[in-house]
């Protein structure tokens, strides 16, 4: 069963809050890992740095119509992660990022609760064509979760993610609009299906 996340503006306590989950070896090597500094990388905005930042320059990256970052709530109005797309208008697609920044909700659907309300976003309210992904090969709970929804490998990218000092190629893979209006009702009918065999008879 999904989790009834919700989306909203992020606000300075959630960005100290990405600080601290970043500052988490588990949390920073499933994202992009350190700098050359060691400190741990995000993107789109440094949490350090955004956190002293004026007003202007908070609405500069949190306004921004071609980079939508969202904080992620839980069912109790919790935040437990941070999302983002990044669109290019023209071509008609946005590319998504997810963290979920609470280690103690992984594996628990989070993550997946989070990207059908990332990719409603996309394909309804935005009513864009295409989303697409990028992601490295060592995390494969995010690919699994990726072809669950839908998204078709696209292409083999060549070290492109740092670990341990390490690099490691990735896979781009998309979804289009019409693809995931199909595996979205197929989903939400499987997980009704399920909720039906669990009531008590």
């Amino acid at each position: 069963m999904y989790p009834q996340v919700a989306l909203s503006t992020v606000e300075r306590e959630d960005v100290q809050r990405v600080s601290e989950w970043l500052a988490d070896r588990d949390i920073n090597t499933s994202w992009y890992g350190l700098g050359d500094d060691g400190q741990p990388l995000h993107i789109g905005y440094s949490p350090q740095q955004i956190l002293q930042a004026s007003t202007t320059e908070w609405s500069q990256i949190f306004e921004n119509a071609d980079r939508k970052i969202y904080s992620i709530h839980s069912p109790e109005g919790e935040h437990v992660g941070e999302g983002h797309l990044v669109i290019e208008w023209s071509l008609q697609e946005a590319q998504l990022f997810i963290l979920i920044g609470r280690k103690d909700l992984w594996h628990l659907h989070y993550g997946t609760a989070a990207l059908m309300r990332m990719l409603d976003e996309v394909f309804t309210n935005l009513e864009l064509h295409r989303a697409w992904v990028v992601v490295p090969e060592y995390n494969e709970h995010a690919l699994q979760m990726f072809r669950h929804l839908g998204f078709v490998l696209e292409g083999h990218l060549r070290r492109t993610h740092r670990k341990d000092n390490d690099w490691y190629d990735s896979f781009a893979m998309g979804l289009l609009t019409d693809e995931y209006s199909r595996r979205r009702a197929r989903l939400l009918a499987n997980e009704e299906l399920t909720n039906e065999a669990e009531q008590p008879q």
